[in-house]
């Protein structure tokens, strides 16, 4: 009786074992193209963290010109996609950095020159709003004396806002460069760069630059003793409301009083 033995090894077409075929040798890992040559100048280190990579760079100045990110880096196939966003991201961190050193450059002169502009200005507006608060004990006999102070004062309080202003439009406009080369999510606030230098500008109107380039419509101005209705800037229009309603108040007053002085006159 034939029996049958299974084998061990299976058999070819030949009779002959199988034999495995070698194993294929495992492809090389791909070696990453070298990057470093698009690195800014002022790139040190980039260490990966979960989401995000944390570049670190050489104090910037801001007397360096605005990082950018290199258009070679563009056509070079080299280059996937991962790789030219690690790029994007280096020069959006080198930007941010930048701008930050950029603004304290601008910014440090004009803070220093606003500092007793403002002081200057507040003491103008305190001396007029003194002025005014003396009419409550001067005499009927004394008035025009009195609207003579109130109109020195009126015009040295709004050549100490127009003064100010002057810097402050400078001030708004170091931030708005800041803020366009950065973003508004990396603003560097100016009080911030004002503490710094010990500086306390927290009570400061800097506003936006638009408002120093389209100036605030429909202010009552006072100018050389002539109030005439038109645009100012920030502070300038604060100057001219506080003057305004100052004389308001009077020609109220006056219309009260039924008093046709001149003096009262003037004021409307």
């Amino acid at each position: 009786m034939a029996h049958t033995i299974p084998l061990k090894t299976p058999l070819d077409d030949t009779g002959l074992p199988r034999r495995s075929a070698p194993a294929a040798p495992a492809p090389a890992p791909a070696v990453p193209a070298d990057t470093s040559r698009y690195h800014h100048p002022n790139f040190v280190s980039a260490q990966p963290s979960p989401g995000h990579i944390a570049f670190r760079f050489r104090a910037f100045t801001g007397l360096e010109p605005k990082p950018e990110f290199p258009a070679a880096a563009y056509d070079d196939t080299a280059l996937n996609w991962q790789l030219r966003g690690d790029l994007h991201d280096q020069y959006q961190a080198a930007r941010v950095l930048w701008s930050h050193a950029w603004l304290r450059h601008q910014a440090r002169p004009l803070l220093h020159q606003a500092a007793p502009l403002w002081t200057a200005w507040t003491t103008a507006r305190d001396e007029l709003t003194a002025v005014f608060e003396q009419f409550w004990s001067t005499s009927d006999g004394h008035w025009r004396a009195q609207l003579l102070r109130l109109t020195d004062a009126e015009r040295a309080a709004a050549a100490a806002a127009d003064a100010f202003d002057t810097v402050a439009a400078k001030l708004a406009q170091a931030v708005a460069d800041q803020i366009d080369a950065a973003g508004w999510d990396e603003a560097l606030e100016l009080e911030t760069v004002a503490k710094e230098l010990g500086i306390d500008a927290s009570d400061w109107p800097v506003r936006h630059v638009d408002d120093y380039s389209h100036p605030l419509p429909q202010y009552r101005i006072v100018r050389g003793g002539t109030a005439y209705w038109g645009r100012a800037t920030p502070l300038a229009a604060s100057a001219a409301q506080l003057i305004a309603g100052h004389r308001e108040r009077l020609r109220e007053v006056a219309d009260l009083a039924g008093d046709f002085d001149p003096a009262h006159s003037a004021l409307a």
